[in-house]
């Protein structure tokens, strides 16, 4: 009996090996992304009265945590190689992500979508079908549309007749639009809300679609990895279907709401800035999920449009400076009660289990500091035993949240997080540092090597972080930023004295 012709851009292969949470069911054929990055080895570790060159171990060979946010570690995810899990925070309040937040709730997705499609595996042919998926996946609706207009364009690709569409296979594009055809209906049933499109993420919609439909973020993530075979372990660093709420606390007793206030304010319009509105009333409270994952967490929802929908990344280099240093950041819940949240324990799990903790490149206080200022983590990693290096990669220069650190400033505020106690109280009533006994680890617990870039504008005082129990690496980036080469050098490099 003759076979039948299989269709090669349709084709499913199971690979049994695959250890990622992508399901390989959904695997398209793909094309190698090339050569692994290459290592610099003109590099050298600055140890006193020494130029030596080392030569420098494989990184990739290693397993790896990576805490960052969504955009500062995304062009470094090749110095990791397969065996890295990265743990990103579900707080930011920026970009579509607000208009999302505002009229659905939920968590934010803005940060794991952007992980999700830079981890979506390259091919070198421009018509592949991962090609198409990713161009899909990481558009924007133009800024400078009109309302209008950002509606026209949206209908046209939630009802498959965009030119987006081409390339992609008929299976998937049909799972892709029946998500986004979800996400439309959820807005319809919410009208009064006047959702806007302006500027806003189709891979944000699909994502925030499939969490909202399985009432799972982990689920969300894992359909968003199969069908884009990223094979990419991404962690949210609380698992939960509420809106996550973090605020700063300024040294002057000054306290900052939501992720965009405290990182990069956008200008409120000329009506007044948006306000926030605290779930009070029982018809309220009911609209809530009765059975969270988290204690004392419930939604916090702007009372109407949030101007927050208009941030852009690269308005962070201009910045309004703070009024003082912040001196700690936490969560709150609608209540405006200071919480602890409990972190994925998947997250805890990988802390005992990877080779190497690394403190991605990004926001400080609004990236790292959330995925950090939560119960169980400081033991989880000072006690493990499977991390040989815990690798803070320095920024390159500083921001609102940072501005006028130093090296050791960065370190301190790491150590400073973790070392705080987070204890939950009773209900009902406001709570912050929990009270008892408390153990309190050395910096080198958590910090034991610093990279940083030859010309960070960021002051580094070797001698003093060397005291500190960290040591110091430099090494060269690429128009002032960390390349995945360098970086993956530099944790060689860590690895290899680490024995």
């Amino acid at each position: 009996m003759p076979q039948p012709q299989q269709n090669p851009g349709l084709t499913l292969t199971v690979n049994a090996d695959a250890g990622s949470p992508g399901s390989s069911v959904f695997d398209l054929p793909i094309q190698s992304s090339g050569a692994p990055v290459q290592s610099h080895p003109s590099l050298k570790r600055p140890t006193p009265g020494s130029t030596k060159v080392i030569p420098s171990s494989n990184a990739s060979e290693q397993s790896f945590v990576v805490i960052s946010g969504g955009t500062g570690g995304n062009a470094i995810c090749s110095a990791f190689g397969s065996d890295a899990c990265y743990v990103l925070p579900v707080s930011d309040d920026g970009g579509s992500s607000s208009e999302i937040i505002r009229v659905l709730g939920g968590p934010s997705i803005g940060d794991i979508r952007s992980r999700l499609v830079r981890l979506i595996p390259t091919s070198e042919s421009p018509s592949s079908p991962l090609n198409a998926i990713r161009t899909l996946l990481a558009y924007r609706l133009p800024a400078h549309y009109t309302e209008r207009e950002a509606r026209d364009e949206w209908r046209d690709i939630i009802e498959g007749r965009s030119v987006l569409w081409n390339g992609i296979p008929n299976d998937r594009k049909e799972t892709i639009r029946g998500f986004l055809v979800y996400f439309e209906s959820e807005l319809l049933k919410r009208a009064h809300k006047n959702f806007t499109f302006v500027n806003g993420s189709i891979g944000n919609y699909f994502l925030a679609a499939a969490q909202g439909f399985f009432r799972s973020l982990p689920a969300s993530i894992f359909l968003f990895s199969s069908i884009t075979n990223s094979q990419a372990n991404i962690l949210p660093v609380i698992v939960t279907n509420h809106t996550v709420t973090i605020a700063a606390e300024l040294e002057n007793g000054e306290k900052l709401v939501g992720q965009c206030e405290i990182s990069h304010p956008v200008p409120a319009p000329q009506d007044g800035p948006p306000e926030i509105a605290v779930l009070s009333s029982d018809a309220q409270r009911q609209q809530l999920e009765p059975l969270s994952p988290l204690d004392g967490m419930g939604e916090t929802v702007p009372a109407r449009r949030n101007n927050n929908l208009m941030f852009e990344q690269g308005a962070k280099d201009a910045f309004q400076p703070l009024n003082a240093r912040i001196a700690r950041l936490y969560y709150m819940n609608a209540y405006g009660f200071e919480i602890h949240p409990s972190p994925n324990p998947e997250y805890i799990s990988a802390l005992g289990a990877k080779d190497m903790l690394v403190y991605s490149c990004g926001s400080l206080w609004t990236s790292i500091i959330p995925c950090l200022a939560l119960r169980g983590v400081a033991a989880a990693l000072a006690r493990s035993r499977s991390l040989k290096a815990k690798v803070l990669l320095l920024n390159a220069k500083n921001d609102r949240e940072t501005d006028g650190y130093t090296a050791v400033d960065y370190i301190n505020v790491i150590a400073r997080t973790l070392n705080a106690q987070y204890n939950t109280q009773s209900y009902g009533l406001a709570y912050g540092f929990g009270v008892g006994s408390n153990t309190t680890f050395p910096v080198s617990a958590f910090i034991t090597d610093l990279v940083y870039l030859k010309d960070t504008s960021v002051r580094v005082d070797s001698k003093h972080i060397t005291a500190m129990g960290v040591r110091c690496t430099a090494v060269e980036g690429t128009g002032g930023v960390f390349d995945a080469a360098g970086v993956q050098w530099a944790l060689g490099e860590i690895m290899r004295l680490e024995g």
